[in-house]
This record gives C-alpha cells, sequence and structure tokens, in this order.
C-alpha cells in the first residue's frame, strides 16, 4: 500500500546574527505552531505509585529480587524498578492519561540480560493499558526490540499524552524515545514518536517512528563545522481519511556552520532555515511515515 503523505517545501528567511561562543552546537530553534498544535505532556514523578505492586499484577509469575530494585520474568529477561528520581532510561515508566484519568499507561522496559552489556542492550518495551483503582490491566502491546541501542544509546523515554483526537471516540497516546551518540566531532541526537490506540479490547500501533526532533553535524571540537537542527511539529487535520483524521507534520531545519573570526573568537553563520509540511493520511491501518522523516530502525 502507497505511503499517504503530501509534502510542501518552502524557505523561511531569517536575519543571520554573529554570537561570540566556543560553542559548535547549533541551538535548537522551536517552530511556533498555532494553538491547535501538540506538545508532549511530561510524565509525573509519582504516576507509578507503587510500583512492585503494578508490576507483580501485570506479571503475577515475575519473581522480585532480593534488593527489590527489579522483577525477573524468566532467567534473561528482567523489569526494574529504579526510584521515580532516576535518570535511568531503563526502568519503569507511568502515565496518567488525562483523556481516560481513570487509566494508567505503562511503558515496562523487558531487558535481555543475557545479551545486554555497557556497550548496547538488547530488549523489548511492552505498553500496558491499567485501569487506577484495581491495577487490572485493560490492554497491553509488546513492541520488539524497541529497547535495543548500542553507540547510538537511548537516553529518554517517555509518554506523550498530547490532544491526538483522531476520530470519535479515539484519543491515541504518543510513546517518545530520545536517542544519542557520545562523539564530539560528530554529534547526533534524534527522538521519535510512536503513536498506539485503542480499539475495542486491543491496543495497535497507529504511527511508527516518526522523527520530531534531530540535531547532529560534524566539527572539529574547538570551532568550526556544519550543523543542523530539526525539530517537528504536529497538529490534527479538520481533513478525514479512512475514518481518521489526517497529521500536519511541520518540519523545521536550521543549520550553522561556525568558524574563527580573525580573532580567534567562533562566530555562528546560520543557514536560511527551511519549513516543509508534510500530510500524513489514515490508510486504514496506520499512518506511512514520510522517509525523510522516518526514525532510525532498533
Amino acid at each position: 500500500m502507497h505511503a499517504s503523505v503530501e509534502v510542501i517545501h518552502r524557505d523561511l528567511q531569517s536575519p543571520r546574527t554573529n554570537e561570540k561562543s566556543m560553542r559548535v552546537l547549533l541551538p535548537v530553534l522551536l517552530l511556533g505552531l498555532a494553538a491547535a498544535s501538540l506538545s508532549p505532556a511530561q510524565a509525573a514523578a509519582g504516576d507509578c505509585g507503587d510500583a512492585a505492586a503494578l508490576v507483580q499484577q501485570a506479571y503475577p509469575k515475575a519473581r522480585k529480587s532480593a534488593d527489590g530494585a527489579s522483577f525477573t520474568l524468566d532467567p534473561h529477561t528482567s523489569i526494574a524498578l529504579s526510584p521515580a528520581d532516576s535518570d535511568s532510561p531503563f526502568r519503569l515508566v507511568c502515565k496518567i492519561w488525562p483523556a481516560h484519568d481513570d487509566l494508567l499507561l505503562v511503558a515496562v522496559p523487558l531487558t535481555d540480560s543475557a545479551q545486554s552489556s555497557d556497550d548496547g542492550h538488547v530488549g523489548d518495551i511492552e505498553l500496558l493499558v491499567v485501569d487506577r483503582n484495581s491495577l487490572q490491566v485493560r490492554q497491553r502491546l509488546v513492541q520488539p526490540g524497541l529497547l535495543t541501542d548500542d553507540a547510538i544509546a537511548i537516553r529518554k523515554i517517555e509518554f506523550d499524552t498530547g490532544r491526538y483526537r483522531l476520530a470519535p471516540g479515539v484519543t491515541a497516546f504518543g510513546l517518545r524515545i530520545e536517542m544519542a551518540n557520545h562523539s564530539q566531532p560528530n554529534p547526533f541526537s534524534e527522538t521519535d514518536l510512536r503513536l498506539y490506540a485503542v480499539a475495542g479490547d486491543a491496543l495497535r500501533m497507529v504511527l511508527d517512528g516518526l522523527v520530531v526532533a534531530n540535531d547532529g553535524g560534524e566539527g572539529d571540537t574547538n570551532c568550526a563545522g556544519s550543523f543542523h537542527s530539526v525539530q517537528v511539529g504536529l497538529t490534527i487535520s479538520p481533513m478525514v481519511h479512512r475514518g481518521y483524521h489526517d497529521i500536519i507534520a511541520v518540519e523545521r531545519t536550521d543549520t550553522d556552520e561556525p568558524s574563527p573570526d580573525k580573532n580567534g573568537e567562533c562566530q555562528s553563520h546560520p543557514g536560511k532555515p527551511v519549513n516543509r509540511t508534510y500530510r500524513l493520511r489514515y490508510d486504514g491501518s496506520r499512518y506511512p511515515v514520510p522517509r525523510k522523516l522516518k526514525a532510525l530502525e532498533p
């Protein structure tokens, strides 16, 4: 089935400015969107509540570790229970779903300890929609390989509960995964979005791996280099295809080529920002993602 995507390309002129700075990373320039734009809602630290009870309810056969920091599902699969204020991405993530505030969204990291190491991780993420009162799992969906990384490492996993009203009675939620490398001469980071909706008794993916932020480039780690920053904002269109509203993705790309001036001070040389607008149409199963906005494969 062919991807149903329209793209419009246009340039935006912005004044050039010189800023004295020894930093070579391009600043993130956010695109101003209309009031109907969607933005991620941050997960509250305490939304998991009693995380151990939550895991035990969802996985009755799981065995709790002696220190209470994790559960084991089988000899090689574990679920980490880091403190709520932990910055580890490989932990249980929970968010109350504002569109259905009796429900809790849970992302469960299923780490394959036999294949994971300090150099990379292998594992899946299982998404749960849980009744907040009883902790009973309403819907669940395993996303194979979504916890897998290597030199480009997972930095953050969070829910996006923006107002993704795709159809009457259908509000989706998002899962954002941020990845980055450690390279100074070749910095790279990317944040990907996946959307999920409840259909009947099943949870299903309706948007698979759309890049909503990307930064990278190449430099000498001192000043000179060439860098880019991409930000993508989403809005829901009134147009409908196959029963679901179109999604409008507006991509802004900013570039910079910093270099030392005659006094040796680092000067920014931003290029002309470029905007592209994509229209994503539901094909009866999901929203095809345009190639230029497709996330890295795990």
